[in-house]
């Protein structure tokens, strides 16, 4: 969630003719990662839940492009610690990812 946070508050300073660019698509890319990892735990099968786990690693890593194109296109230096916490978030991802397809430990 803090990442959606920090999203919001560099897009806030980028210019308005970003508004319907790259402004509405990282606020949307951000809300997308933790909206499908919570909506993946809800679901009824390890299956589904690791098919909403890889949709919120590819909103990760349209974040990761889109935040990277803000620090070429307006030189924005702050956005270093956002890649830091959103290469973590890939890591945690894929690591949740190959987890939930990993056969799940049989009760006895």
């Amino acid at each position: 969630m803090e990442l959606v946070v920090n999203t919001y508050q560099l897009t806030s300073r980028l210019p308005d003719s970003e508004r319907y660019g790259l402004i509405s698509q990282m606020q949307r890319s951000a809300v997308s990662i933790p909206s499908n990892i919570a909506e993946g735990s809800k679901r009824s099968s390890r299956a589904d839940f690791r098919q909403f786990c890889l949709v919120a690693l590819g909103s990760a890593a349209e974040l990761e492009t889109q935040i990277l194109l803000v620090q070429r296109l307006y030189s924005k230096n702050e956005v270093i610690n956002m890649l830091e916490e959103i290469v973590q978030i890939q890591k945690m991802l894929s690591s949740l990812a190959k987890r939930l397809n990993e056969k799940p430990p049989t009760k006895n």
